[in-house]
């Protein structure tokens, strides 16, 4: 049987705002590779200054309508439930990512960026803000999840109902530096009052750096 080969896209990379001489890094990578299914790929991301080396490297793969998903972080650490045919290494001022075992499942968007090593790590702090009394009289709910004081600046937010995710009416911003140069971001998830009231839990959940944060809300509690 033959195999269609699949295509990665390699959109631009994530080039997170650094401090003092990293901030002129140009991050590059290639347009795109191809490989067949079950096939060895990798994908390289290289870094215009030498201080590049002192980074570490992060990978996300992205699928159009949803939000990024962290495949390598701290440039060779992967994430609890990635795959481990997902592997990541750095030699000087290049990050490499390989998946092994291609899958047609891997034909996506893949980010890389890098993060400042010399700046303690921060978790982020998750605040979960349920629908307004005003929005749910005019039978509308919108559910708000502030992430503050995080650092390396990205996460990955995915929102649960009763425990299932839920991806329809969900908008997550991209993370902005704070005075304190640690990184914030928002998500926020729409319904309808009906939908709101038809569950018993919804939740937000905040992945930075292989560790998720999670807050619940409940309609029964918050009428």
């Amino acid at each position: 049987m033959a195999w269609c080969p699949l295509l990665l896209t390699l959109s631009p990379s994530l080039s997170l705002p650094l401090p003092g001489s990293w901030a002129q890094a140009v991050l590059t990578q290639p347009p795109s590779v191809s490989g067949s299914p079950g096939q060895r790929v990798t994908i390289s991301c290289s870094g215009s200054s030498s201080n590049i080396g002192l980074l570490g490297v992060s990978w996300y793969q992205h699928l159009p309508g949803s939000a990024p998903k962290t495949l390598i972080y701290d440039s060779n650490k992967r994430p609890s439930g990635v795959p481990d045919r997902f592997s990541g290494t750095k030699s000087g001022n290049t990050g490499t990512l390989t998946i092994t075992s291609l899958q047609a499942e891997d034909e996506v968007d893949y980010y890389c960026a890098y993060a400042d090593l010399s700046q303690p790590k921060s978790a982020p702090s998750v605040t979960l803000f349920p629908p307004s009394k005003d929005e749910l009289n005019a039978n509308k709910a919108t559910l708000v999840c502030l992430i503050n004081d995080f650092y390396p600046g990205s996460v990955t937010v995915a929102w649960k109902a009763d425990g299932t995710p839920v991806t329809r009416g969900v908008e997550t911003s991209p993370a902005s530096k704070q005075s304190n140069s640690k990184y914030a971001a928002s998500s926020y998830l729409t319904l309808t009052g009906s939908e709101w009231k038809s569950k018993g839990s919804y939740s937000c959940e905040v992945t930075h750096e292989g560790s998720t944060v999670k807050k619940t809300v409940k309609p029964s509690e918050c009428s």
